[in-house]
C-alpha cells in the first residue's frame, strides 16, 4: 500500500465532478486500500477520490474511535437510496481543508448502495457520525465542499485562510531550497 497526497482547498480539481467505476477490478482495490491508508495516516474519519487526485466515484470512510476496532468501508459508486427528513447538525472538518471546521446541517439517517471492495453490491442503513461521513464524501464525487453548505461570509473567510497558508508554505519551501 502507498500514502497518496491530499489536495487542499483551494484548488480547482476539487470543484470537479467524478465519474462511475466500471467494476471494482485490482487496480481500483488498490486505490481503495491506499486511499483507507492514507486517512487513518492523516487522520481523517473519510476520504474520496477527487482529494487525492482520481475522478473516479471511490470513497472510504471509518468513523470508529480511537481504541475501537477498525470497521473500514470502501464504496465504488455511493449512491443515496433514502434519506430522513430529520436533519441534525454535525461539526464537520476535511482533509482537504486541514484545521477549519464548521456546523452542517445534513439527513440524520441514509440507506446507501455501493460497490464493495470485492466488485460486490451492498446495501447499508447508516445514521449519526456515519451517515454524516458517508454524505460528506460523497459530496466530494460532485464537486461540492462542505464549506459550499455554509455561509459565503464564512466559506470566503475560510478558503482565504486556507490560500495564506499555501502561499506561506510554498514560500517557507522555496526558502529552504535556496538556503540548501
Amino acid at each position: 500500500m502507498a500514502l497518496l497526497d491530499i489536495i487542499v482547498a483551494p484548488d480547482p480539481r476539487l470543484k470537479k465532478h467524478a465519474v462511475p467505476v466500471e467494476r471494482v477490478d485490482a487496480s481500483t482495490a488498490k486505490l481503495m486500500a491506499d486511499m483507507l491508508e492514507t486517512m487513518y495516516e492523516a487522520p481523517g474519519v473519510g476520504l474520496a477520490a477527487p482529494q487525492v487526485g482520481v475522478l473516479k466515484r471511490i470513497i472510504v470512510v471509518d468513523t470508529v474511535r480511537e481504541g475501537g476496532a477498525p470497521q473500514p468501508r470502501m464504496m465504488a459508486n455511493p449512491e443515496i437510496l433514502w434519506a430522513s427528513e430529520e436533519t441534525k447538525p454535525h461539526e464537520e472538518g476535511c482533509l482537504s481543508l486541514p484545521d477549519e471546521y464548521e456546523m452542517v446541517t445534513r439527513p440524520d439517517r441514509i440507506k446507501v448502495r455501493y460497490l464493495d471492495e470485492k466488485n460486490e453490491t451492498r446495501t447499508i442503513e447508516a445514521d449519526g457520525l456515519l451517515a454524516v461521513v458517508i454524505q460528506h464524501e460523497m459530496d466530494h464525487l460532485k464537486g461540492v465542499l462542505f464549506v459550499d453548505h455554509i455561509s459565503g461570509l464564512k466559506r470566503s473567510i475560510i478558503l482565504r485562510r486556507l490560500t495564506k497558508q499555501k502561499k506561506l508554505s510554498k514560500s517557507a519551501r522555496r526558502h529552504a531550497l535556496e538556503s540548501a
